[in-house]
């Protein structure tokens, strides 16, 4: 019961909007993380907020990098190469690494 109630707390009927209340209905889904829109009583689309799609599309991109490591790892064993590998084909030593300047991506 409780979920229901938590539901139907986040509903927007659709005339909301058609009474100029669309400041007040983002104002609410900035507070609350999201709000349904209903037409009908049916919900026609989910407002939510720029926070919650930042931390979606997060845990999209976490969850595709995962799953492209995990298959990375069962199918291109022949292909890895260790640090320690690496770092003598190039000749880079410890010390290197440890003196190398920090890279910032934008």
């Amino acid at each position: 019961m409780i979920a229901m109630q938590h539901i139907n707390d986040h509903i927007v009927p659709i005339t909301r909007f058609n009474k100029g209340e669309a400041n007040k209905i983002f104002d609410e889904v900035s507070r609350d993380g999201f709000r349904y829109v209903v037409k009908n009583n049916q919900v026609k689309c989910i407002l939510i907020s720029p926070e919650a799609y930042d931390m979606l599309i997060d845990e999209i991109e976490d969850h595709y990098d995962s799953r492209l490591i995990q298959d990375r790892l069962l199918h291109d064993e022949d292909r890895l190469v260790s640090m320690k590998d690496m770092a003598d084909k190039y000749k880079i030593s410890k010390k290197d690494i440890e003196d190398a300047p920090d890279v910032v991506f934008e």
